[in-house]
C-alpha cells in the first residue's frame, strides 16, 4: 500500500511533463499579430552597393558590363554610382538581341543612359510606352499562364531599366498598377482581350493620372496669381511651366524668376520657352536666391514625389530655395500629381537618393582654361559629390497644388489612406 502513491506520483510528474509544451506552444501563437503580413505584401530591401556580397550576386544577374567609378565619397556607397559611359557600348552591342529583351525597352534604357529622357513624368511615360508596346507583341509560351509568365517579363525588363538608370517613385507606382492589373486578369479572358485590356489600362493610366492631372493642377494654380506678381521658380519642370503658360493666355499680368544651377542648367531651357510666348523674364543662378527673394510674391517649384509626412522629394536645391523663401515669408506651393504621392517616410537625402555624373560637375563651358578639376579622378583625396535629388522639410511648404485641389502637406497621409482603394496603381 506504501508503494502506490509511488508510481501515482511518477505518473502525475508524466504528465504534467506533457501537458507543458502545448502551453508553451499556445503561447507563442497568442504573441503573434492578428494580422500576419505576406512575404508579397513586404517591399523588398533595397540594393546596398556597399555589401560586397550582394554587388557580387547582382553582379552576375545584370545584363550590362558596369565598371565601378573611382573616388566615391564614403558618406554615399550605399549607392550606385559607376563609370560614365561604361554601360553604353555593352548595351548597343546588345540591342539586336530580341530574345534578351525587347527593342523598345532597350530604347528606353538607351534614353535614359544618354540623358535624353529625363523629367518624372516624361521618363515614368516613355517606360509604360515601351511596356505597351511589349505587351503587343507578347505571347504565351506553351505550359504557361499568362498572368504569371508576363508578370516574370515585366519583372525582367524593370531590372533592365533599374540597371541604366534608378527608378523614380512615380515609376515605382506605375510599375505596381500594371502588375496588380496583370494579376487580377480574369482566366477567362483569351490572349488578344487580355493583352487589349491591358493596353487600355495603360493608356488610361497615362491619360488621367498624368495627362489630365497635370490639366487639373493647372487650374487650381491660375489662381494663385495675380496682376503684378513676381513668380519664382526651380529648374525646370512641366507643371509650372504650363502654369505660367496658362496663366499668360488668361492675359494676367506678371513677370517669372527662373534660378537654374549646373550641371544640368535646365532653367535655360525653360526661359527660352517662356520668353518665346512673350512672358516677362529673369534668369539667375541659386547662389543669388537670397538678393531677389525680397522682389518675389510667390514661388511655384516641382516635385519628383511627396512622401507620407508631407516632405518633398525632388530635384537638389529645391530645399534652397525653399527654406530662402521660408525665411523671407513668401509662400510657396508645390505642385505635383497624385500617383507621386508615397507612403515611405524620410527624414533625409543620404540613405534614398541618386548619383550623378561627377565629371558633369568638373566641366566648364567657358573652355579648358578654366577647367581646374580636369584630371580630379588622379588624386586620391578628391571626391566629387553630384546628388540628384534633396528632401524638402514639410515646415518649408505652404500648399501642395494636385489632382485632388489645394491641401497642407500635413494632409498627405489622408490622401495616401482614405483613397487608397481609388488610386489604381494600389
Amino acid at each position: 500500500m506504501s508503494k502506490q502513491p509511488k508510481a501515482g506520483k511518477a505518473s502525475l510528474k508524466k504528465d504534467v511533463t506533457q501537458v507543458k509544451p502545448p502551453v508553451a506552444s499556445d503561447k507563442k501563437t497568442d504573441e503573434r499579430p492578428p494580422d500576419k503580413v505576406s512575404k508579397k505584401d513586404v517591399p523588398q530591401p533595397r540594393m546596398q552597393f556597399d555589401d560586397a556580397h550582394r554587388v557580387i550576386k547582382a553582379k552576375k544577374r545584370s545584363v550590362l558590363n558596369k565598371s565601378e567609378a573611382q573616388n566615391r565619397v564614403e558618406l554615399f556607397r550605399h549607392l550606385p554610382q559607376y563609370a560614365h559611359g561604361t554601360q553604353l557600348p555593352d548595351l548597343e552591342s546588345k540591342f539586336f538581341q530580341p530574345d534578351l529583351m525587347h527593342p523598345s525597352v532597350y530604347k528606353v534604357g538607351l534614353q535614359y543612359l544618354s540623358g535624353d529622357i529625363s523629367g518624372g513624368n516624361a521618363r515614368c511615360i516613355a517606360m509604360l510606352l515601351a511596356f505597351r508596346e511589349a505587351i503587343n507583341d507578347y505571347s504565351t509560351p506553351a505550359e504557361k499562364i499568362l498572368s504569371r509568365d508576363l508578370t516574370a517579363k515585366i519583372s525582367s525588363y524593370v531590372s533592365f531599366l533599374i540597371e541604366c538608370r534608378p527608378l523614380s517613385i512615380s515609376m515605382g507606382n506605375a510599375i505596381r498598377f500594371l502588375k496588380n492589373r496583370i494579376t487580377k486578369l480574369p482566366l477567362a479572358l483569351s490572349e488578344s482581350e487580355a493583352k487589349a485590356s491591358l493596353q487600355s489600362d495603360i493608356d488610361r493610366f497615362i491619360n488621367e493620372k498624368i495627362i489630365v492631372a497635370g490639366k487639373v493642377i493647372v487650374s487650381h494654380a491660375v489662381t494663385k496669381i495675380r496682376d503684378d506678381d513676381v513668380l519664382l521658380t526651380y529648374g525646370s519642370a512641366s507643371v509650372v511651366e504650363m502654369i505660367f503658360e496658362h496663366a499668360h493666355e488668361l492675359g494676367k499680368k506678371f513677370r517669372v524668376v527662373v534660378v537654374d544651377s549646373r550641371p544640368n542648367l535646365e532653367g535655360q531651357g525653360l526661359l527660352r520657352r517662356l520668353v518665346a510666348k512673350g512672358i516677362s523674364c529673369t534668369y539667375t543662378h541659386i547662389n543669388a536666391v537670397s538678393y531677389i527673394m525680397h522682389e518675389v510674391t510667390r514661388v511655384f517649384l516641382g516635385a519628383s514625389s511627396v512622401l507620407s509626412n508631407g516632405t518633398v522629394y525632388s530635384r537638389v536645391g529645391t530645399s534652397s530655395v525653399a527654406m530662402v523663401a521660408h525665411s523671407f515669408g513668401v509662400p510657396v506651393l508645390m505642385c505635383c500629381e497624385a500617383y507621386k504621392f508615397h507612403e515611405r517616410v524620410q527624414l533625409d537625402s543620404i540613405c534614398f537618393n541618386e548619383l550623378g555624373d561627377p565629371d558633369a560637375i568638373s566641366r566648364v563651358p567657358r573652355g579648358e582654361s578654366f577647367s581646374h578639376l580636369k584630371n580630379w579622378a588622379d588624386n586620391e583625396n578628391l571626391h566629387i559629390l553630384n546628388l540628384k535629388y534633396d528632401i524638402t522639410p514639410s515646415d518649408y511648404v505652404s500648399m501642395l497644388i494636385t489632382d485632388y485641389g489645394m491641401l497642407p502637406p500635413t494632409s498627405v497621409p489622408v490622401i495616401v489612406r482614405e483613397y487608397r482603394r481609388e488610386h489604381v496603381w494600389i
